[in-house]
């Protein structure tokens, strides 16, 4: 196991929603989450739509203040009070490479804006030479430069997102969804690229996304989040081979296999009924409304992660 890098405890967030009468009801995005990341490690986030994810990888770098929990960073609690000092060492690759880059900006000022902010270089002459430096490092010309974020394609832009995150030389980076919005040919340039970046540089990933492959691909380890709450963490391999959680056996048994008689001599594990809202949980295990194995014990309280052998952790009474 590599040296922790990232703790984070029991991290809530809630937001408030107004329900009539000058009354607010909590929507819990995020409920009790806890994980670790290794220096130089991936950890993938995985889960369907509106499961958290991406509000996870806010929260770490206080887009979004947290509800309750702790976030500890080498070693130092991160608070309100050194968050920007804390952003030299966090830096976030957005999903949409459209709209996370400012259209009235040149690459050079969107790349040299987290330089000017932290105060990183002497002169002018050093800042332009740290922002060629970094855009040869991604994949981008001298003579991009000058242009403007629009005249890009999107694994363009999303090479721009990523220089302006490693600006400030980061150790971790949450990569929110960085290749969703792009084509297949070009997901697998982006991701090759991180790969790369993590092999010459060390720096550790958040990678959250939708597709199984692809975290699996790029991840060491994978946690799987349903309705605000991590119901499994493991290696990649071993959650891929032996998931326990009926929630992941679900997700693993609908990615595509490129050998039609293994596809269809596989089981496909359909989920019954829809999610629940955030804002009206089921009480105990969130998942328990779609489960085969729900029991009553299920009902009444909500299990937590338990360490199965391995460091496969699993939240579930009767698996």
């Amino acid at each position: 196991m590599s040296e922790t890098l990232l703790e984070v405890k029991n991290l809530k967030q809630y937001f408030p929603v107004k329900a009539g009468f000058g009354k607010t009801i909590p929507l819990k995005a995020v409920d009790d989450v806890s994980f670790t990341v290794g220096k130089g490690e991936t950890l993938g986030l995985v889960g369907e739509s509106g499961c958290g994810k991406t509000t996870v990888g806010r929260t770490l770098l206080y887009l979004y203040e947290p509800t309750a929990g702790e976030i500890i960073f080498d070693g130092e609690p991160v608070g309100r009070h050194n968050i920007t000092h804390m952003r030299k060492k966090m830096q976030m690759v957005f999903q949409d490479p459209y709209s996370s880059l400012d259209p009235r900006m040149t690459v050079e000022d969107i790349i040299g804006e987290p330089l000017d902010v932290h105060h990183l270089c002497a002169n002018r002459k050093e800042r332009r030479e740290r922002i060629l430096e970094l855009m040869e490092f991604v994949g981008l010309n001298s003579e991009h430069a000058r242009r403007y974020a629009h005249e890009f394609s999107g694994g363009q832009r999303q090479r721009i997102g990523i220089a302006r995150a490693l600006a400030v030389n980061p150790q971790f980076i949450v990569c929110d969804e960085p290749v969703s919005a792009l084509d297949v040919s070009i997901q697998a340039q982006v991701i090759n690229m991180f790969e790369e970046l993590q092999e010459k540089l060390g720096v550790a990933y958040l990678f959250i996304a939708h597709d199984l492959l692809v975290v699996h691909h790029i991840s060491r380890r994978i946690a799987v989040m349903y309705l605000g709450k991590v119901v499994e963490i493991a290696e990649a391999d071993e959650l891929n081979e032996h998931p326990i959680h009926p929630y992941t056996e679900s997700l693993l048994s609908a990615v595509p296999i490129p050998d039609p008689k293994i596809a269809r001599s596989r089981q496909r594990i359909l989920l019954e009924g829809d999610v629940p809202s955030p804002l009206k949980m089921p009480t105990g295990c969130a998942f328990r409304t779609r489960c085969r194995y729900a029991t009553e014990q299920c009902g009444r309280e909500c299990p937590s992660l338990s360490d199965r052998g391995n460091g496969h952790q699993v939240a579930c009474w009767n698996r």
